[in-house]
């Protein structure tokens, strides 16, 4: 049974027209839904993508950053290298440059004087000497240093032999005239090592069997004590330098003669003016060589003593190059006794002009 109100609208009709709508909002919901879930799903799956991608991306960048850093450090490398070599190639021609200046400016008067024009030596023997020690070299002269054409055909075999001497405190002086007249006469000075007999062909031949090392420092090596008392010969004001009292020094030829290579030479030619010098002479080259790649050759035959030591060395076999009093660092009276040392341990008269060097 159906009941109606007046102007209304019926129960049954309501219920109907509730239930449409209802279907009606599910089903909205339902594609609300679903197009959500697409929307999320895409989310999630692009993202990780999207991820991977812009990791790659950083992966590359930082594979391309290591490259360029390494390539620079590679350059920077082999630009550092190339700095160093070229250094190294100027230091060797700047030694060059300068033993060629020295070679020309200390030879270019003799050679001027004798007529000859070469340039490169086997052998350059330098003698000290004094103002008031002409009596001395006339006794060399006279003795084991050749004169005039000797001397030309020596300095033809390569060996140059002088006297080295420097200048008087007044320039142009007595002094300086006096060796000027000395020069003029001889043509044997070098101006700017004692009086040691000295036989050149030996000394030669000794020499010639180092011509090929590059750095060589050739004499009697000793290693004699540090003195650090005052007044006594051969004083070393820096005797604290060499450690404790009763120290030695290090390894270096005696002073009466030695002989260096070519390379070390220029190497002191070009730095003299920071090597540090001693108050003795042959402890201030040995230290120069310290450190540096040089070879060390001790050889007796450059430190015999005068008759009967280089007479009896002499019959054994092993001929003396130079011949010294130990007592006075050359030869004792060298004026009076000269012409007998090389009398008696002199090599033979013709043993220069048949050596070959």
């Amino acid at each position: 049974m159906s009941v109606k109100g007046r102007g209304g609208v019926g129960v049954g009709e309501m219920g109907s027209r509730n239930v449409v709508v209802s279907r009606n909002l599910a089903l909205l919901l339902c594609f609300s839904s679903f197009f959500a879930g697409i929307l999320f799903t895409n989310r999630i799956w692009t993202d990780p993508e999207r991820t991977n991608v812009e990791s790659e991306a950083c992966d590359q960048k930082l594979k391309v950053g290591n490259h360029i850093s390494n390539y620079s450090l590679g350059k920077i490398s082999s630009a550092q290298n190339d700095i160093s070599t070229l250094n190294s190639k100027i230091s060797s021609i700047e030694m060059k440059l300068a033993a060629a200046k020295a070679e020309q400016q200390s030879l270019s008067s003799a050679d001027a004087a004798s007529g000859n024009l070469k340039r490169k030596y086997f052998m350059v023997i330098g003698i000290n000497t004094a103002f008031s020690s002409r009596k001395r070299r006339d006794s060399v002269r006279a003795t084991w240093m050749p004169q005039g054409e000797e001397r030309k055909k020596l300095e033809e075999k390569g060996i140059v032999i002088r006297f080295v001497i420097g200048h008087s405190s007044t320039a142009g002086g007595i002094l300086d005239k006096a060796i000027e007249a000395e020069e003029m006469m001889h043509g044997d000075f070098l101006r700017l090592f004692l009086y040691c007999e000295i036989d050149v062909a030996t000394l030669g031949t000794i020499l010639a069997g180092h011509k090929k090392k590059p750095r060589v420092y050739v004499g009697c090596m000793k290693s004699g004590p540090v003195l650090s008392k005052k007044g006594v010969r051969y004083y070393e004001p820096e005797y604290w330098k060499f450690g404790e009292a009763g120290n030695k020094y290090f390894r270096h030829a005696t002073g009466q003669l030695y002989a260096i290579s070519k390379d070390l030479a220029t190497y002191i030619s070009v730095n003299q003016h920071i090597l540090h010098k001693y108050v003795n002479e042959d402890v201030s080259l040995g230290s120069w060589f310290i450190g540096l790649d040089v070879e060390h050759v001790d050889d007796k035959r450059l430190c015999c003593g005068t008759p009967p030591d280089c007479e009896w060395k002499a019959h054994l076999g092993s001929t003396c190059a130079v011949s010294f009093d130990w007592k006075c660092s050359g030869i004792c009276r060298s004026v009076e006794r000269m012409m007998e040392v090389h009398k008696t341990c002199g090599e033979d008269v013709k043993a220069l002009e048949h050596a070959s060097f």
